[in-house]
């Protein structure tokens, strides 16, 4: 499944962008409604899907993304139906990369050997578990790597020159640099620190590297898209469903158009990106 995702960032070199990296929760606010969500996000220009499994304890998640959690949790969101929620997209799309982004305890309860063989089965590209490091890579990383799913690694501020090759060793079909020490959600971070951190990442790899953490607008998207080969969006995306619901967190008619505006928005952003940086 690697090849979906090497396919598609070489046809972004090929029109010199950046991708648009879009992450939601799988389940929220329910599953019909996160179904329509994903198969919308292509359409309005999300280059790569970040599936998010919920987790009842996200650390690194801000608290937009750990409602959005407790909100499909609420609903009976489980592991097994966020990959049905997946084939279920594969139905009507071929093309674009998911990637499933959460944690591992989920996924060690379901069983490695049978997620990773649902995983394939749903049509899933990549995974990023957030709290599994390089010394752990026994654990899921290099039983994913066989099966041809993509392993992505976060690479932050604080990893230097000396952790920076052990982050990247098994590393595949993108690395996650996340501009930011703290949680998501948080401020913007500076884009020319970004240009300069993602010119020492690939001082070590090949790999493109897409820059989240903090990305809420257009010209955010815009500013980062210059130095990075892809721009993550995930809190804004997860706040704009928070805020089209009813008081009881049930979808409306505005939550899949809402959700379609602010990415059509990111979208213009990420391919003026390079432009803005030729002038």
């Amino acid at each position: 499944m690697t090849a979906r995702m090497n396919e598609r960032f070489a046809a972004l070199r090929a029109e010199n962008r950046p991708a648009l990296v879009t992450y939601f929760m799988g389940g929220d606010p329910d599953y019909e409604t996160s179904l329509a969500i994903m198969k919308a996000l292509p359409e309005a220009g999300s280059d790569v899907i970040e599936l998010g499994m919920p987790f009842s304890d996200p650390m690194a998640d801000g608290p937009a993304i750990q409602a959005a959690g407790q909100r499909a949790l609420r609903k009976g969101q489980t592991l097994e139906k966020t990959l049905e929620l997946a084939a279920a997209f594969r139905e009507s799309d071929q093309k674009t990369p998911i990637v499933m982004m959460g944690y591992y305890n989920p996924i060690y309860v379901y069983g490695v050997e049978r997620f990773l063989d649902d995983a394939l089965k749903s049509g899933i590209d990549g995974l990023i578990v957030v709290d599994l490091p390089p010394e752990m890579d026994d654990e899921l990383c290099i039983p994913a790597l066989e099966k041809g799913i993509s392993f992505i690694r976060l690479a932050t501020p604080t990893t230097d020159h000396k952790r920076l090759p052990a982050v990247l060793k098994n590393t595949s079909g993108f690395v996650y640099y996340v501009s930011m020490n703290g949680i998501t959600g948080s401020a913007l971070p500076d884009p020319s620190l970004v240009g300069g951190a993602v010119r020492r990442i690939k001082e070590h790899t090949d790999l493109p590297v897409c820059v989240g953490f903090g990305v809420k607008t257009a010209e955010h998207a815009q500013a980062i898209g210059q130095s990075a080969d892809g721009v993550v969006v995930g809190t804004a995306i997860v706040n704009q469903i928070a805020a089209s619901l009813t008081p009881e967190d049930g979808a409306t008619s505005e939550t899949v158009p809402a959700v379609v505006t602010l990415v059509r928005s990111l979208s213009s952003g990420v391919r003026s990106a390079r432009l803005v940086a030729a002038e």
